[in-house]
């Protein structure tokens, strides 16, 4: 009996494509909310006024401001994660030592659980428990690769570049262009570039990808309308 009795874990948490694609669709989520917030911020600022040091100054300050929480979120995050999860194995662990046949048993109910019969499902207990227990354990139990445990510095990097990326783009479109025309060369791009990551995580999850695009144009325009009308506001009221 092989570790083919664990398809679904293998599968999930084994080295396959369900985390990388769970780290793209992170990476695609994070340069989102990089385009949308940054745009939103110097849209609203050339809304008060065209100053380009102040848009500017206000595009890299969101950047970094923005870019940091990010990667401080996740590290917080991730790390809360790992903590369970070390401190899931360590239990399993101890079970496994304490309760070595309560622990066989539960395996093997819980592989019957997958359609196996019991008596195969005892055998391939038996074998995964005799090669590695604390790994059988903890992949058809709680669903966690001892191997891949999740890394709090790798996701706040991913998250900061992510955030990072997605924030260069309406950064450069409102301070790049001549002054009468920064204001729709943003819009502009900030829209196509929604339309891209609300179409390639929307293809991640596998959803229909119309109404994600729908849904990411929708929110990107209305949080810069909203912010450039604010901008206007202050700006004709001189604060």
């Amino acid at each position: 009996m092989t570790d083919s009795s664990l398809p679904a874990h293998d599968e999930a948490h084994g080295g396959g494509l369900g985390p990388r694609l769970n780290w793209l669709r992170a990476a695609v989520l994070g340069a989102n909310d990089g385009i949308v917030s940054t745009a939103g911020l110097v849209v609203g600022v050339a809304g008060a006024t065209e100053s380009h040091d102040a848009l500017l100054t206000a595009g890299l300050a969101g950047l970094v401001a923005g870019s940091m929480s990010m990667a401080a979120g996740e590290y917080v995050s991730v790390s809360t994660q790992r903590d369970s999860e070390e401190a899931a194995l360590a239990q399993e662990k101890r079970e496994l030592r304490e309760e070595p046949e309560a622990e066989l048993r539960e395996l093997t109910g819980l592989l019957a659980g997958h359609g196996l019969s019991a008596e195969v499902a005892r055998e391939a207990a038996e074998q995964l428990t005799a090669r590695d227990a604390l790994r059988a354990h903890a992949r058809v139990e709680l669903g966690i690769d001892p191997d891949r445990l999740t890394v709090p510095w790798h996701a706040a990097a991913a998250s900061f570049l992510a955030f990072t990326v997605g924030a260069l783009l309406p950064l450069l479109a409102i301070v790049l262009p001549p002054a009468s025309a920064r204001l729709w060369v943003t819009v502009a791009c900030v829209l196509v570039a929604l339309v891209l990551t609300g179409w390639w995580s929307a293809r991640l999850g596998g959803a229909p990808t119309n109404p994600a695009i729908l849904r990411n144009v929708a929110g990107g325009a209305l949080a810069m309308a909203v912010t450039y009308a604010t901008g206007a506001l202050l700006g004709a009221a001189g604060v």
